[in-house]
């Protein structure tokens, strides 16, 4: 399935540090203010395809309450979590237990998740990966996720206007398409893993699916893949989310910006991380934006439907829905690519397929 996208040469530098962006400025009133943290943005998607934020205007309160829900959440015994098993709900949402979700075969990650979407309540215009969330039992859950979500989302637009600037377009290009998004919040629990096989990871490497991804972490153990090849380290960095290119930002930018492989290698201590990953709506088509294009920029990818593709993606990674798939129950959507189409693994593969 690569080999149906062209593509150019990755254009990640070989970075060793990931850059400091401070986003304040975009929410200024200014639009010059606004246009000096997108060039800062742009470069560092440029450059790396991950970067650090600050000034980002999340309270520490709703951080703290986040972390405090999701340790009493998977502090439960595991026949209590599985009563919220992901496969129960009906726009994949709920309690992903360890080895449901696999990016290679065979490699089983050390790690169990929460997963929340957009809440979605109508019963109109409802998707695979679109409408009402499972939500535990759990006592104040709903609404210490839910806040933060809502949060971590109007900062998700704030970065769609700021991404969308600095490619020189309207400021709203990517946000007027965000009125129900799919886009997803995982609560993801690594334990410590002093006691198993040095080479199982925590989650295997690959790129995001969807637009960007504000990440935040509580422990190291993220690596990300620089443009010689090499993995690289990404450290805390106090009061600061880490922002990646998703597999969707990559295709509107024509390759601009081009999305990071990354994984999380085997930690000796408990990890938590809360990856917001920023969508378009369900029908959003996802292609190059034509006023970047020109005879010496022509299309390099075909167009893509936002939430066909991230059914897809999640359809070959989660065990509940290859069953669904190989028994005839669902099937991917037409055209539907394979995992790691996109950044620097989608290059190699795109070589030799």
């Amino acid at each position: 399935m690569a080999s149906q996208q062209t593509r150019s040469s990755p254009t990640h530098t070989a970075f060793k540090t990931l850059p400091v962006v401070d986003i304040s400025g975009l929410a200024s009133s200014a639009i010059a203010e606004r246009r000096a943290v997108a060039r800062e943005l742009g470069e560092a998607a440029r450059q790396a395809g991950f970067l650090y934020v600050t000034g980002h205007g999340i309270a520490p309160q709703q951080i703290e309450r986040l972390l405090a829900r999701t340790r009493e959440y998977f502090a439960q015994p595991r026949e209590r979590k599985m009563r919220d098993y992901i496969g129960n709900s009906s726009n994949h949402s709920g309690y992903v237990p360890e080895g449901e979700e696999q990016f290679q075969p065979g490699v089983i990650d050390h790690k169990e998740t929460y997963d929340i979407g957009y809440d979605y309540l109508p019963s109109h215009g409802r998707r695979p990966m679109l409408g009402p969330n499972q939500w535990p039992s759990l006592p104040g859950f709903q609404e210490d996720i839910r806040a933060y979500y809502d949060a971590a989302l109007a900062l998700g637009e704030r970065l769609f206007r700021g991404f969308a600037l600095a490619l020189e377009l309207p400021e709203d290009t990517f946000s007027q398409h965000l009125s129900a998004p799919p886009s997803q919040l995982r609560l993801i629990h690594y334990p410590a893993t002093a006691d198993i096989q040095v080479d199982r990871p925590g989650i295997g490497a690959h790129t995001d699916y969807e637009c960007f991804t504000i990440l935040l972490p509580t422990a190291p153990g993220l690596e990300v893949l620089n443009g010689a090849g090499e993995w690289i380290d990404v450290p805390l960095l106090e009061d600061a989310f880490v922002i990646n290119i998703g597999d969707m930002l990559e295709v509107l930018s024509n390759g601009a910006y081009v999305a990071t492989a990354h994984r999380v290698r085997k930690v000796t201590e408990e990890r938590y991380s809360f990856p917001l990953f920023c969508a378009c709506d369900y029908d959003t088509l996802i292609e190059p934006v034509p006023s970047l294009l020109s005879e010496t920029n022509p299309p390099r990818y075909q167009p893509i439907r936002c939430g066909d593709h991230l059914f897809a993606q999640t359809a070959q990674t989660f065990a509940y829905l290859k069953k669904r798939v190989a028994a005839g129950e669902v099937s991917l959507p037409e055209g539907a690519l394979g995992l790691s189409s996109f950044g620097h693994q989608a290059t190699a593969k795109g070589a030799c397929a």
